[in-house]
């Protein structure tokens, strides 16, 4: 055996010329984002957006076959892929490379400092064996709860990616319920021949007897009323999860692949930091039960950029947390860039709730396009639910084909799909004028503002409907074309700004409904209806709403006011 000396300063300048390398090596990797590129995403920001710390991986490479990885859609590649990753953050971090193949799978679970790279041509496949998914804590619906894993799941790691042109199928099929009426009779007669049970009345088919025990042991939304985990395993079948689980995580970069067919929401980034979501394309099935394509829930400092949505329920959609649950956690979904996005179906295009208890503040949303989504621009919420909604900017935002709101405020949310699916009835979210005392329980929708707007082929153009002890408060609609069956309609609302908004409404419907608000400016309104009441201003709370009056000529027969309105409910200026 020979045995070295080590020289001391000579070992220090070693060391030290490693980590320089390492650390340019980090750079290098962190400025792959062209600079052109991310300075046009943090252009015109209205308020102090942090910069989003970048993902940045050593030149480390590991293909999944060298673990003995087969892509003949028939190999389970669990191992594999597990022991690919185990050794890329064993060595400091690198890539995980899946070639071109279908590569089946339980599980992925990221580890620090790894980059899941899927070449172009690779489908990974996960696997509709439920045994696979054990139950984990966690949060779904905003409420803490148990669900099994996620077919992606990090949780309390940092530095990971998803990147390259692959495809990720959740094979959600196997674990949603389906209702009949969103499904063509083809399509159903082939779902309740593949097996499984159906509801009591023949309108619900559900994989297994387990998965339909916890249906019906739900009350409300998708969690069972339990509280032991054991009560939880009795319907692990029905405790679908999401697609992607971000967890606690920080530094998270998702560029390039397609997630499809989740069992229940496609992307869900919870309580994460510093996370950008860019070049992914995200589908569902329309009629995907809670097919959400993101759930960014809790999260700060945030890009969503260059995404397309096609999806069974909300497409983009940010949360915090539901009722208590959501108070406690008392997290924010803050300081977040959208753009570029377009959402070809969902129910929502851009939406904000329900579950927003721990708030949402100083968000940024511009050159979007919705096509056919059920609503363009959706904000929901409901007594119980408390948290903030603040400092909302939106603008330059397409819309064509909406089948309802264009605009919709709905602050009776009770989990009603925007067109009613078979089990869902209108006067469960009826208008309550009840007045209720104002505590933690209550909503705040406030500081919002939208320009540039156009929206083409909808049902209505726009709803603003706060609480009557907390109404829709600051809110600025500006340059606005909005082409609809019936027109705007604005209910318990205080201090709201229309300037130069145009109003095509196609049938004999009025084109501004006033009710129950206050301090509302009209400035440049323009307006086209075969009616001649082109306004109502109704409610015995109405008061101080104001007209530039060159937009009404003729006020006698284009103002119309009633329903014990007062003669200085509104006036022309």
């Amino acid at each position: 055996m020979r045995n070295f000396l080590i020289n001391p300063l000579a070992y220090l300048l070693s060391l030290s010329a490693v980590l320089q390398f390492s650390c340019q090596s980090q750079q290098q990797a962190v400025t792959d984002t062209p600079a052109d590129e991310l300075a046009g995403i943090y252009e015109n920001i209205e308020f102090d957006m942090p910069r989003v710390a970048e993902t940045g991986f050593p030149d480390f490479t590991v293909n999944i076959k060298d673990h003995g990885a087969a892509g003949d859609g028939l190999t389970d590649n669990s191992k594999a892929i597990s022991d690919a990753i185990s050794e890329v953050a064993g060595n400091g971090g690198g890539r995980v490379i899946i070639p071109a193949g279908i590569w089946l799978t339980g599980p992925i679970i990221l580890k620090s400092n790894v980059n899941i790279h899927t070449e172009k041509g690779a489908l990974v496949k996960f696997s509709n064996d439920f045994d696979k998914y054990p139950l984990v804590e966690t949060s779904f619906e905003g409420l803490d709860t148990w669900r099994c894993m996620s077919p992606i799941y990090a949780r309390e790691v940092e530095n990971i990616a998803f990147t390259g042109e692959g495809v990720f199928d959740g094979s959600g099929d196997a674990w949603r319920f389906v209702k009949k009426g969103k499904m063509t009779e083809s399509q159903w007669k082939e779902v309740v021949e593949s097996g499984g049970v159906l509801s009591d009345d023949g309108l619900t088919w559900f994989p297994t007897e387990e998965s339909k025990k916890g249906h019906e042991a739900t009350i409300n939304f998708n969690i069972p009323p339990f509280s032991t985990k054991e009560e939880f395993e009795t319907v692990k079948d029905f405790l679908r999860p999401v697609m992607v689980s971000l967890v606690k995580c920080k530094r998270v970069l998702l560029d390039g692949p397609t997630f499809q067919n989740s069992p229940a929401w496609n992307l869900h980034p919870l309580m994460s930091e510093d996370v950008i979501i860019r070049n992914l394309t995200v589908r569902n099935p329309w009629y995907a039960q809670n097919g959400d394509g993101i759930d960014l829930e809790s999260c700060k400092n945030v890009l969503l950029y260059n995404n397309t949505f096609d999806v069974g329920d909300d497409g983009i959609c940010f949360k915090s947390g539901k009722n208590e649950d959501g108070r406690r956690r008392g997290m924010a979904t803050e300081n977040v860039i959208v753009k570029n996005n377009i959402v070809y179906h969902g129910h929502g295009g851009f939406v904000i709730g329900s579950e927003m208890s721990g708030g949402v503040r100083n968000v940024h949303v511009s050159n979007c396009t919705f096509m056919g989504t059920d609503v363009g621009l959706r904000f929901k919420s409901t007594r119980g639910r408390g948290g903030i909604v603040e400092n909302i900017y939106i603008s330059d935002i397409k819309m064509i084909n909406i089948p309802t709101e264009a605009i919709r405020f709905n602050m009776f949310y009770q989990g009603n799909s925007p067109i009613l699916e078979q089990d869902e009835r209108a006067e469960d979210e009826k208008r309550d004028e009840t007045l209720v005392p104002v505590t933690e329980e209550t909503p705040v929708f406030r500081n919002i503002f939208m320009k540039n707007i156009t929206a083409t082929g909808s049902q209505t153009a726009a709803l603003f409907q706060g609480l009557p002890e907390m109404n829709l408060k600051n809110v600025k609609l500006e340059n606005a074309v909005l082409e609809a069956k019936n027109g705007i309609t604005m209910i318990d609302s205080d201090d709201i700004n229309f300037e130069n908004v145009t109003v095509i409404v196609n049938n004999d419907g009025p084109a501004l409904t006033v009710y129950n608000s206050r301090n509302v400016e009209v400035d440049n309104f323009t307006f086209r209806t075969s009616r001649e009441q082109v306004v109502k201003v109704l409610g015995p709370l109405t008061e101080n709403v104001t007209f530039d009056k060159d937009d009404f000529q003729d006020a006698g027969t284009q103002i119309v006011t009633g329903q014990q309105a007062g003669s200085n409910a509104y006036n022309l200026q």
